[in-house]
C-alpha cells in the first residue's frame, strides 16, 4: 500500500495514543530534580520539555501542510526537498508531501553547499523545507526550479536572504496550519515514486536511488519479521532521517506498528543523550558500527587497561567475560534499562567491540542493506547475532552470491520488492547495475556459511590486488589496526606496490602516555616525535603478526587531521586512494 494509507489507518485505530515526541533533554540538568519530580512542581510547564503529537494529530498535520503545499503550486509527481534536524515535523512533512502524490527528497545534513545546489538541480526540486541550523546551507543556492523555502520548525516561509536563526526565530506562520480544507483526490498507486535518495557514497558521487511507496512499506513490513514491534515500543531517533536506514527502521516501522518516535530538541550529544535515555527508557535505538566502537574505546576499555594487572587480566578470557559481562549491565543502565534492540547498521562492526557487546549480553542486532533496497535486504535480532556475520536474508527477499570462488565468496546480487526502480535521469547505470533478469549487483563481497547466514567481506571497488593476484581486503586489515592503543581510525590504500595504512591516533591519550613513562623513568631519553615513531613500529607488528603474508603492512603513515566522511561517518576513500 502507498506510506499514506498507514498514517490513515492509524489515525483511526490508535487516534488518541502518543505517536511522535520531542523532549528538551537538558531542563532535568538544569532543574536538577528527576523528571518524575519536574513535572510534579511544574506540571504546567510540561510543554516546555516534552511535546507529544498524538495519531489523530499527526494525521490532521499531515493533511494541513499538504495543502500549504498545494497552495504553493504544488503538483503530483512534483519534487520537494526535506534539508531538517530530526524532529516530529520531518515525519509530518514526509506524510504531507505523499499524500498529494509528490515525491520527497530528502538531504542529508552533512552534505556541502556544492552537493546540495547539484542534488536540488538534478532532481528539479520545488519546494525545500529547512530546520532553523541548516537554513544557513542555502545562502548561495539558486537553481531554476526552487521557488519556495519554508522553516520546517514551524512552517513559515523563508524571505529571500533569511538564513540567520536569529533572523529565522522572529518568522510567523503565514499560512494557516488550521486549514481543514480536504484535500483533492489524487489517486497514489504503490509503484509510484514516494522519494528520491541520494548516497553518501565514498566514491564522491552522490546518486539518486529512487523508491517507491512499495519499496518503503514492504521493507518497513518484513523488518517486522525480524524484530516484533507493537505499540508499547519506544525508539529514540538519533541518525539523520534522511537516510533511509531510518526512515524506514526508525519511522514506518514503528508507525506501521502503534509505536512510539522519541526525538531531542537538541543535536543528540552523548551528554545530553544519557539523561534524555534515563527519561525515554528506549527499547529500540538504531545506530551505526562508530558510535558504539566510540562507547567501547572511550568507555569502556579503559578501565579495563587501567593498570598492568588490569590489562594482564582482562587479556585471560574467564575475567574478561567476566568484566564484560559487568560493564554489559552498567552499560544497559546508561541506555534507560529497557532496551530491547540495539541496531548496528551501515559498515562492518569492529570484531573486538562485538565480541564485548556478546560477552556483555548487550541487545545488539546487525542490519546488512543499502539505500537502493530500502534498505534491509538481511538481518538478524538480538537473539541470532554471530561474530562477524550478518543473519538471515529477510523473508520475501533473494540473495545470492554470484560467482563465488573456491572459499564461497562473491558479489552479493539481490532480488526483491524492496529493490528500486534505478537511478534518477541516470538509465546507463541503473542498466549496468542491474542484470538482464532483474538482480541488483551490490558491488559488495559476501559469502553464506553452513546454516545460510550471511556475512559480509567488504566492497569490490575498495579490493587491492596482491602482486601475485591474491585479494586484499582493506577493511579486514583497518579493523585490526583500529584495535590497537591510541588508534582513533584508518585507512588502508595501495601505493606504488606497498600496502600502507594511513593511521590517525588519539594524540591526547598518546602523549599522556609518553608523558607518564617520562616521569616514571625521570631520564627517559626519547622526545615526542621519536615515541610515535615506536608506535608506529609496534602497530605495524601487531598488523603483521595477524594477517595473511600478502595483506602484510609495509609502511604506515600518521593521518594528522581526522578522516573526511559521508554524513552516514563513513570514510571518503576517493579522497585519499589516489
Amino acid at each position: 500500500m502507498p506510506i499514506t494509507e498507514l498514517l490513515e489507518r492509524n489515525a483511526k485505530e490508535f487516534a488518541d495514543d502518543v505517536a511522535l515526541v520531542e523532549i528538551n533533554p537538558e531542563i532535568q540538568e538544569k532543574k536538577r530534580v528527576t523528571w518524575r519530580e519536574y513535572e510534579l512542581i511544574q506540571p504546567d510547564l510540561r510543554q516546555q520539555y516534552r511535546r507529544e503529537i498524538t495519531w489523530h494529530v499527526f494525521n490532521e498535520k499531515a493533511n494541513r501542510v499538504a495543502n500549504l503545499l498545494i497552495s504553493r503550486g504544488v503538483r503530483k509527481g512534483d519534487k520537494v526537498a526535506i534539508l531538517s534536524a530530526n524532529m516530529p515535523n520531518w515525519g509530518i512533512t514526509q506524510f504531507a508531501i505523499a499524500n498529494i502524490g509528490a515525491i520527497a527528497v530528502p538531504v542529508l545534513p552533512g552534505f556541502c553547499s556544492t552537493e546540495l545546489q547539484n542534488i536540488l538541480e538534478h532532481a528539479e526540486v520545488k519546494v525545500i523545507f529547512v530546520s532553523r541550523l541548516l537554513a544557513k546551507c542555502l545562502e548561495g543556492v539558486k537553481t531554476p526550479f526552487l521557488e519556495h523555502k519554508i522553516l520546517i520548525n514551524n512552517f513559515s516561509t523563508i524571505p529571500e536572504g533569511c538564513y540567520q536563526p536569529e533572523e529565522l526565530d522572529k518568522l510567523v506562520p503565514d499560512i494557516s496550519l488550521n486549514n481543514t480544507t480536504p484535500l483533492p483526490e489524487v489517486p497514489i498507486e504503490e509503484e509510484d515514486i514516494a522519494s528520491i535518495i541520494y548516497t553518501s557514497g565514498t566514491t564522491g558521487f552522490s546518486k539518486g536511488v529512487v523508491l517507491t511507496h512499495k519499496n518503503l512499506v514492504w521493507d518497513a513490513r518484513q523488518c517486522h519479521t525480524i524484530q516484533p514491534v507493537d505499540e508499547t515500543y519506544r525508539f529514540l531517533s538519533i541518525l539523520p532521517m534522511a537516510h533511509t536506514y531510518e526512515n524506514t527502521l526508525g519511522l514506518l516501522l514503528p508507525l506501521m506498528f502503534g509505536a512510539q518516535v522519541y526525538y531531542l530538541d537538541r543535536v543528540p550529544t552523548p551528554k545530553l543523550l544519557v539523561p534524555a535515555m534515563q527519561k525515554i527508557r528506549p527499547t529500540v535505538v538504531l545506530s551505526v558500527p562508530l558510535i558504539i566502537e566510540k562507547i567501547y574505546k572511550s568507555q569502556v576499555l579503559p578501565k579495563f587497561t587501567s593498570s598492568k594487572l588490569m590489562s594482564k587480566l582482562y587479556q585471560f578470557a574467564p575475567a574478561r567475560k567476566l568484566f564484560n559481562r559487568l560493564a554489559g549491565k552498567k552499560l544497559m543502565e546508561t541506555f534507560g534499562g529497557e532496551l530491547k534492540f540495539f541496531g548496528i547498521g551501515g559498515s562492518k562492526l569492529d570484531g573486538t567491540v562485538e565480541q564485548f557487546l556478546r560477552e556483555a549480553k548487550f541487545p545488539y542486532a546487525i542490519g546488512y542493506g543499502l539505500t537502493e533496497t530500502a534498505p534491509m535486504a538481511a538481518g538478524s535480532n538480538p537473539s541470532q547475532t554471530f561474530l562477524q556475520g550478518v543473519g538471515p536474508v529477510m523473508e520475501g527477499v533473494q540473495i545470492k552470491i554470484n560467482d563465488p570462488d573456491k572459499s564461497g565468496q562473491g558479489e552479493i546480487w539481490i532480488k526483491g520488492p524492496n529493490v528500486m526502480k534505478g537511478y534518477y535521469k541516470r538509465p546507463e547505470l541503473t542498466a549496468e547495475t542491474f542484470t538482464e533478469d532483474g538482480w541488483f549487483k551490490t558491488g559488495d563481497l559476501g559469502s553464506f556459511d553452513k546454516k545460510n547466514r550471511l556475512a559480509i567481506r567488504g566492497r569490490i571497488k575498495t579490493m587491492i590486488l596482491g602482486a601475485s593476484g591474491e585479494n586484499i581486503y582493506p577493511e579486514e586489515i583497518e579493523s585490526i589496526i583500529n584495535n590497537f592503543r591510541f588508534v582513533n581510525e584508518s585507512l588502508v590504500v595501495e601505493n606504488s606496490g606497498k600496502l600502507v595504512a594511513m593511521v590517525h591516533f588519539n594524540m591526547e591519550e598518546l602523549e599522556k602516555q609518553y608523558q607518564k613513562l617520562k616521569d616514571q623513568a625521570g631520564n627517559y631519553k626519547e622526545k615526542i616525535n621519536d615515541y610515535i615513531e615506536e608506535q608506529k613500529q609496534e602497530l605495524r607488528d601487531y598488523v603483521n603478526a595477524r594477517v595473511n603474508n600478502f595483506s602484510k603492512l609495509q609502511l604506515v603513515l600518521v593521518q594528522h587531521e581526522p578522516f573526511e566522511k559521508t554524513p552516514t561517518h563513513k570514510i571518503k576513500r576517493f579522497l585519499y586512494c589516489k
